[in-house]
């Protein structure tokens, strides 16, 4: 292979690479439990979980795609089993139960944060400590519609009372006893 001469070291570029792979890792593992909540789901808010998992789905196959591509542009092999995903993934992987719809959004909730505070480091990382600003810069855009998906399943299962302005209503509290 023709050696790269983009303004990183070899040491510089793997570094990237290795978070990249855990990146790939923790996508891939999230894809499958999210496709696995899209069928199983049941309940009164099927239709809704289903559709918004199949688009969640979709755009995760989409950065699936681009993260193993960068990893490629700077001269890697993306992990491509599920035993190397498993291995350097921080997702854990979905047990054989079925959770009921609102269990199944929180823990994909848990799972997005999770990947939004690896990204967080791994954007730092590969600013400050591998120089590769091109990559921490693609790992924004990553987290930024991670933090959106997170955003959504919460609004889903939060469901608090608001006023127009987005505070919330003042309750009266009745004294015990009355």
């Amino acid at each position: 292979m023709r050696p790269l001469n983009i303004g990183l070291t070899d040491e510089q570029r793997q570094g990237v690479i290795n978070l990249l792979n855990q990146d790939l890792a923790d996508s891939y593992l999230l894809i499958v439990k999210t496709k696995k909540f899209h069928w199983d789901v049941v309940g009164p808010q099927f239709r809704s979980l289903h559709e918004i998992w199949e688009e969640q789905y979709e755009q995760l196959s989409e950065n699936i795609d681009a993260i193993a591509e960068r990893v490629r542009a700077l001269g890697g092999y993306p992990i491509g089993t599920m035993e190397g995903f498993l291995k350097a993934g921080t997702i854990k992987e979905e047990g054989g139960n079925v959770p009921t719809a609102t269990e199944m959004v929180s823990r994909l909730v848990d799972d997005h944060e999770q990947i939004i505070r690896n990204l967080r480091e791994h954007i730092d990382r590969c600013a400050e400590e591998f120089h590769d600003q091109g990559t921490a810069d693609f790992l924004t855009g990553l987290m930024e519609g991670h933090e959106e998906a997170a955003w959504m399943l919460r609004s889903f299962i939060e469901g608090q009372a608001l006023q127009a302005d987005g505070s919330q209503p003042q309750t009266q509290k009745t004294p015990v006893g009355v």
